[in-house]
């Protein structure tokens, strides 16, 4: 059995949600919401957006864990870390809450109208279309990420996820 190159079993990238840097937090969560991806058959959501420069070059990555970091309301970001988690803790009397709904979604409204590039991450790892499978598990793994975009001709084409990767795994191991 012949290994497969990265071309192989990426995503193409026209499947795959992508936006530019300047799209809101509140843009990003809805390319995020209306993505849908189908690999093999199957439907998944995707769990990161790639952001492009005017140029269409690859600048970065945003999870949905970062969008909701992105979207805490500026008042809190004042407040050390264990003083922000412990206004939710209202496991006494859960009619108690130092915040106000209306506050926090006010402060998350105006925060979701933050640029993207505010939040996201850095490219990590690409991986080329010609690459051998065996360097696509170790770009992974070494640099401790479940997606790596793919690149032909120093262009982003496609991405592959840790799941996707696996599956092809198993289905040479099993």
């Amino acid at each position: 059995m012949a290994f497969k190159k990265a071309g192989d079993f990426m995503i193409p990238l026209d499947s795959y949600p992508h936006i530019p840097y300047w799209f809101t937090l509140r843009q990003t969560i809805a390319e995020l919401e209306n993505a849908e991806i189908v690999v093999k058959g199957k439907k998944s959501l995707p769990r990161w957006v790639l952001i492009f420069d005017e140029k269409y070059q690859l600048m970065g990555t945003v999870r949905r864990r970062d969008i909701l970091r992105g979207l805490e309301p500026e008042f809190l970001l004042k407040k050390p870390l264990e003083v922000r988690k412990s206004l939710f803790n209202v496991k006494v009397d859960p009619d108690l809450s130092e915040l106000s709904y209306d506050k926090m979604l006010e402060g998350m409204r105006k925060q979701s109208e933050r640029p993207v590039s505010e939040v996201m991450l850095p490219i990590r790892a690409t991986v080329d279309f010609e690459d051998h499978m065996i360097k696509v598990i170790y770009e992974m793994v070494d640099n401790n990420v479940s997606m790596v975009p793919v690149l032909k001709d120093n262009k982003v084409v496609g991405v592959i996820r840790s799941v996707d990767l696996l599956h092809e795994v198993v289905t040479m191991v099993l």
